[in-house]
């Protein structure tokens, strides 16, 4: 008996050879330099903040190199896999334009490197485990659950390491005869990788992030294949996923560090080259309850979904920006230096990257959030605001399309000068930044906003005989002078400054007629340009509003 005796005993099927696949998935013809990048995200959850940094990572990586960027499905382990998490992480790529050019979705395959899911292809990688027993590096595993539960207990009392290595590899030493005999008796068994390091020695590993790293090798007979020889394990399908598909980087967490002895081993025993490794820091965050940095949390953390973007309306290119600051430390520099260049023109570097975490800071989405808004034209943020309402709020939806050029108007407010307003951080948060400018939510509200404002009764009147003369001016200068002259004849200074010289001579000055023209028709002590309210609210309602103010106690 061989082990090729035992190979077509387990693979009876199997006809195709590692040559086979080589030839069906040959080497990419791409310019020298370009980089192939995979985000393989595997469906046992939502896309979180950490899988985004990954993603956006590969994205750059292939854009900037003339390369290629590619989505893969590692569906293997069925049992954690979550309903609709595949179609979630298509809707995330494709809000954020991060569109890979290959992939498997909805019945539709792009590209010729595929299946793009794990779990259809099933053949290939039994061809390929059927190679490593033919050549002695992989063989059947018969111990059970309980055998190897004792094991682990017994390595932990004698302060031993845990795991299925050397002496306790029992399997590792049955006859081709005893593993033939077992597997025809119908025997459980996995397929567990042969390996051929020594713990004790070392050998140096080249990070493109942490840099040349000493690591033990691997001694671990880890499982490849589970023991309904149906798929392989993940440590197994994307060493043979990353060859065929030709990756040439692989960006992933920095916990995975401690498996590069394992995939190291699995490449040398097939005489592959491996990718280059980007091993990425951990996403943290400041503690609010200690101070301290720690890292974020899909339990604690709602910042930690990339879900809570959507819901709160975050604009894409910010989240983008955002996390492109925490991949490179000189982003926001040459973004500065580069405002009209899109993000994958950055050059991205490894070595610049945080070796000791990544730190997120939701501040400071905020304030490029801010800046990007303010840049936008009107009609941009009318589009991405009544987007984001058809969605998460209907009755806001309706007021911007039924009343669509009040809204153009009010999102112009200070837009169009040198320096635009930059009140705006998310779309979720304009509502309530705006509503006071629509009538129906401003009557709705007033009668409880001027509750927690001071009466001006006294004002009122004055405000009312100014209403009375208002008219849209064309100009602000305009404006600021008819009003300055209204002052004046109601006996208040045309200037603060007047006023104090000699407060005995004016009522007041006009800046308190305007905060109380303010306060009546927006029941709000800070608003952005009166100027530009006046002219959206216009003289009818203007007088509206006044009334409505005189009347609310009635």
């Amino acid at each position: 008996m061989t082990t090729h005796d035992l190979a077509d005993l387990i693979f009876p099927n199997i006809d195709k050879t590692i040559e086979d696949y080589e030839a069906i998935y040959p080497e990419r013809t791409l310019e020298e330099g370009a980089k192939v990048t995979r985000f393989a995200p595997s469906p046992t959850g939502f896309m979180h903040i950490g899988n985004f940094l990954s993603a956006v990572i590969d994205y750059v990586l292939a854009k900037n190199s003339n390369g290629v960027f590619y989505l893969r499905n590692e569906d293997t382990d069925k049992t954690r896999e979550v309903e609709n998490a595949v179609q979630s992480i298509m809707k995330i790529l494709d809000q954020y334009h991060l569109n890979p050019e290959e992939y498997e979705y909805d019945g539709k395959t792009v590209g010729h490197y595929g299946p793009y899911i794990q779990s259809e292809r099933k053949e290939i990688y039994h061809a390929f485990i059927k190679h490593l027993i033919e050549i002695g590096r992989a063989y059947p595993c018969f111990c059970t659950k309980e055998t190897l539960e004792e094991q682990r207990k017994n390595q932990e009392m004698d302060k031993e390491r845990t795991g299925y290595y050397g002496d306790y590899a029992f399997c590792r030493s049955l006859t081709i005869e005893e593993q033939i005999e077992k597997i025809k008796a119908g025997v459980p068994y996995v397929i567990r990788f042969k390996s051929s390091g020594d713990f004790e020695k070392k050998f140096l590993f080249d990070d493109l992030v942490k840099g040349r790293i000493e690591l033990p090798e691997n001694d671990q007979d880890v499982p490849i294949m589970k023991s309904d020889n149906q798929l392989p394990t993940y440590h197994f399908a994307h060493l043979v996923d990353d060859h065929l598909m030709r990756t040439t980087h692989v960006v992933r967490g920095e916990e995975w560090l401690s498996s590069v002895p394992l995939h190291i081993d699995l490449f040398k025993a097939f005489g592959f080259k491996p990718p280059k490794y980007i091993h990425i820091p951990l996403i943290m965050k400041k503690d609010e309850e200690t101070g301290n940095a720690r890292k974020i949390s899909k339990r604690k953390d709602p910042e930690a979904s990339m879900q809570y973007y959507e819901e709160k309306g975050y604009p894409t290119l910010a989240v983008i920006e955002a996390i492109m600051t925490i991949a490179n430390s000189n982003y926001e520099e040459w973004h500065q230096g580069h405002p009209d260049l899109p993000f994958t023109a950055f050059p991205f570097s490894p070595k610049k990257m945080s070796s000791s975490g990544a730190y997120f800071d939701l501040e400071k989405l905020d304030n490029l959030s801010k800046n990007y808004i303010s840049k936008l034209t009107k009609e941009e943020v009318y589009e991405q605001v009544l987007a984001w309402a058809r969605k998460y709020d209907f009755d806001f939806a309706q007021h911007l399309e039924q009343e669509k050029e009040r809204s153009l108007a009010i999102f112009n407010i200070e837009r169009e000068q040198k320096k635009p307003r930059k009140d705006f951080v998310h779309w979720s948060g304009v509502k309530q930044q705006i509503a006071y400018l629509y009538d129906d939510y401003f009557f709705q509200d007033a009668k409880k906003t001027y509750q927690d404002l001071q009466d001006e009764e006294e004002e009122s009147d004055l405000i009312e005989a100014y209403a009375k003369e208002y008219h849209p001016f064309a100009t602000e200068s305009e404006w600021f002078e008819h009003i300055k002259n209204f002052a004046i004849a109601h006996h208040y200074a045309p200037s603060p400054k007047m006023y104090q010289e000699d407060p005995s001579l004016y009522k007041g000055h006009v800046g308190m007629i305007c905060e109380a023209l303010r306060h009546i028709i927006t029941g709000r002590r800070e608003t952005p340009n009166l100027y530009q309210i006046l002219n959206i609210i216009g003289p009818e309602g203007l007088m509206k509003r006044i009334q409505f103010y005189q009347n609310r106690k009635k």
